[in-house]
């Protein structure tokens, strides 16, 4: 069995945070636990006191989002939540992979099978693959994260939810703010904030633009990223919010994956036709939404959202052949949902209706590359269009004071469908239609009113993305044989608050996924089938302790058994029993944490990730890995000015 050690990445940041005409603001004391009292829960589409929520969420408000923080990925805000997997965090290139009990496992960059969405915009496709390298966590205000069964009713999305708000400006200080960072690795970042408040009208709007050389060669990168939004009041329960989000992104650099040979002689090196042919990405994209509430019209409250999105995409992989890839994408759509409080049999019931409609458009093209570089043909040049409707419904039923009933549906009508314009090597035009029904059933009892245990079954699916329909039975257009994997998801849990300062949320789960879609070769080819089943089962435990006024301390433990079940492997290898490639099955990540008067604070994180395989035959094993961070930091006044300063 060969190992294959993994790279320790050391970063070095110092920040300075300058602001503008901003009146200093006093600290609050032990803010975490005074929010833990009142905490709602949004994102499973009603609104929710966490200890009547029969699913696993966690919430992370802005302290933890911005303190002490790069605000670079996802994954400094979310390292602390149980069952999330992060990958590929400083290719800016390949962008931030994330997994949850197994799903988004299998995608080679990015994020799959996890619905991402910010300030109610979508950014996952109706194809099911996500693209976050806009997300602005300068202006996160919250983040909630749903992992299991609760998330089917945002469709193709098994694995759970990632559901990000931004502020208001009527939720910031008036006034403006400026941070530089800077650090290792030519690490430099600067950002500018203002927002302010007029009568009913609110604004806020932030500008960041990162440079960083890269610990690797060729893994420079370049970018800025613009978050706007402008609120007005139109009356009591109504309110309409715009936001634009534009991103610039030039240059990411991409150094190519390294052989186990390669790391070991040196493991901050480029491959070689990663340097020759400069491979990298330019990203330029600019996002518009509105939302419109009213809860004033009708007895319940009415919600819609409208968005659109312009991405405009280059890359060279670090290889010659068909590896120089374009596309032009819009991406548009509208959501609306109504909400009401009601009655059933005469138990309270709270209950959310509604429809999603999202349609995405690709122009893609693909080049031929020399080893030297050069362009020496087209290969692909084709329109990719995908349009998903969705109906839902989902009910709260109070049984008793200390018993509650959740019920969700969800039907989902996705076609995919693609015009083929090049056709020297056959008409690759076709189309796929799958309709899918997804449901939920939870049960939950307060044992007290800080402590509850729950129970939820779901069903949910996850579609082929447009690069996994290929067809390998060399003829043109769709695969016709892959279908949509179906997972069944079963989850026990409990949370509670003991006493004022410890908080625990523990989740057991078990997941049954059938088709299960994974790769294959034919030649030098990759293609895709339904190839068998799997199975997930683990722990999850999150622990949130407050044990002094200063002192405080966070651990997530993920223990799971990922199996590959009745299957097959790329070779024609029995590969039953053997583990999903890619997922660990121990992750321990923990943070002790110490906050002084006046904002000065210290930290030290420890993550633990165990070995995992990396590919179905379990042939090569990833070894083990411990990671330390410290952070610490201050803040002081001049005149009536607060400044922040840290470094980690």
């Amino acid at each position: 069995m060969n190992k294959h050690n993994r790279g320790r990445h050391t970063l070095i940041t110092l920040v300075v945070a300058l602001p503008l005409g901003l009146p200093a603001v006093a600290q609050q004391a032990n803010p975490a636990a005074t929010e833990e009292l009142v905490l709602e829960v949004t994102a499973p589409r009603l609104t929710r006191d966490l200890y009547e929520t029969p699913a696993a969420v966690s919430v992370i408000n802005a302290p933890d989002i911005r303190e002490g923080q790069q605000r670079l990925q996802l994954d400094e805000s979310l390292s602390t939540v149980p069952g999330l997997f992060f990958q590929n965090r400083y290719n800016f290139a390949q962008n931030l992979r994330v997994s949850t009990r197994g799903f988004g496992a299998r995608s080679p960059f990015g994020i799959r099978g996890i619905r991402i969405q910010v300030d109610g915009i979508p950014y996952t496709l109706p194809d099911g693959q996500s693209q976050i390298d806009s997300i602005d966590l300068e202006s996160a205000q919250r983040i909630e994260v749903i992992r299991g069964p609760a998330s089917v009713q945002y469709g193709n999305a098994a694995g759970g939810v990632i559901d990000i708000t931004t502020a208001r400006g009527d939720e910031l200080p008036e006034g403006g703010r400026v941070r530089l960072d800077g650090g290792s690795d030519d690490y430099r970042k600067a950002t500018v904030q203002g927002s302010g408040v007029s009568g009913d009208t609110s604004a806020v709007g932030t500008l960041s633009w990162l440079n960083v050389n890269g610990h690797r060669e060729q893994s420079e990168a370049e970018k800025g990223v613009f978050n706007g939004r402008l609120s007005h009041k139109l009356g009591e329960g109504r309110r309409v919010t715009a936001t634009f989000n534009a991103l610039y992104n030039p240059e990411s650099e991409d150094p190519g994956g390294l052989t186990a040979a390669q790391v070991a002689e040196d493991r901050n090196q480029a491959t070689f036709l990663a340097k020759r042919l400069d491979s990298g990405q330019s990203v330029e994209q600019q996002t518009l939404g509105l939302q419109y509430q009213d809860s004033e019209a009708l007895p319940g409250t009415l919600t819609v959202n409208t968005f659109y999105n312009r991405r405009d995409f280059a890359q060279q992989l670090p290889f010659p052949g068909a590896s120089r890839i374009a596309f032009d994408r819009n991406f548009y759509g509208i959501s609306s949902q109504y909400k009401q409080v009601s009655e059933l049999a005469g138990m309270p019931l709270t209950w959310v209706t509604g429809v999603d409609l999202h349609r995405q458009e690709d122009d893609r093209r693909r080049y031929q590359v020399s080893f030297d570089g050069d362009i020496t043909g087209q290969t692909q040049d084709e329109t990719q269009n995908a349009t998903n409707l969705a109906v839902f419904g989902q009910g709260d039923l109070a049984l008793t004071d200390r018993w509650n009933l959740s019920l969700g549906t969800r039907w989902d009508q996705l076609r995919l469908s693609i015009d083929d314009d090049f056709l020297s090597n056959g008409d690759d035009s076709g189309s796929r239609t799958f309709r899918e029904v997804s449901g939920v059933v939870g049960l939950s009892y307060k044992i007290a009113p800080m402590h509850q245990v729950y129970a939820n079954v779901g069903t949910a699916f996850e579609s082929p993305t447009f690069t996994e329909f290929a067809n390998p039975n060399g003829g043109n257009g769709f695969n016709p044989d892959i279908e949509p994997q179906q997972a069944l998801n079963r989850e026990l849990g409990m949370r509670g608050l003991i006493g004022e300062g410890l908080a625990y949320d523990i989740a057991l789960f078990s997941i049954r996924v059938d088709d299960e879609i994974l790769p294959f070769n034919v030649g030098d080819q990759t293609f895709y089938e339904n190839a068998g089943e799997t199975r997930r089962q683990g722990l999850e435990l999150g622990i949130d302790w407050d044990i002094s006024y200063a002192w405080r301390v966070t651990s997530a433990l993920t223990l799971a058994d990922y199996e590959l079940r009745d299957f097959t492997d790329e070779q024609g290898n029995n590969a039953n029993g053997n583990e999903i490639p890619g997922l660990p099955s121990t992750l321990w990540v923990n943070e002790l944490k110490w906050q002084g008067a006046g904002g000065r604070f210290a930290a030290l994180e420890s993550q633990y990730i165990g070995e995992f395989y990396a590919e179905n035959s379990n042939q090569t094993e990833v070894s083990d890995v411990w990671l330390l961070g410290v952070r610490v930091g201050d803040r002081f006044l001049i005149s009536d000015q607060s400044f922040s300063l840290y470094a980690g």
